[in-house]
């Protein structure tokens, strides 16, 4: 079994930053992709940021420039650094792991941007 916890959320003001953390737990012995996805109320999960097990990274056109995923294979972690945050950002953060047996979901983190 796989299990993602993710923490670092919380609320922060415009113009500031955060760290998300994920972490996989279990049957975990090759990641080959890291991928961090939020949602708003009333909106559908969107895609943030993704990077490979090379290292490849890419970005949502929204957060480019100020979003930045990079992941730890010795602790089986991946983070998301947000900067210059907007009021737009808030959302519920959800990280997803993809291995060769499948893809796994974390329980998702609060982002909560205010004025």
């Amino acid at each position: 079994q796989v299990q993602l916890v993710e923490s670092g959320g919380g609320l922060v003001q415009a113009g500031g930053s955060l760290r998300l953390s994920c972490a996989a737990s279990g049957s975990v012995f090759s990641i080959i992709r890291w991928d961090w996805y939020r949602q708003a109320p009333g909106k559908q999960r969107e895609f943030v940021a993704g990077i490979t097990s090379g290292l490849r990274t890419n970005y949502a056109d929204s957060v480019k420039g100020r979003f930045t995923i990079s992941r730890d294979d010795a602790k089986n972690t991946v983070y998301l650094q947000m900067n210059s945050l907007k009021l737009e950002d808030s959302a519920v953060y959800y990280c997803k792991t993809t291995l060769l047996m499948g893809s796994y979901w974390g329980q998702g983190t609060q982002v909560t941007v205010s004025s």
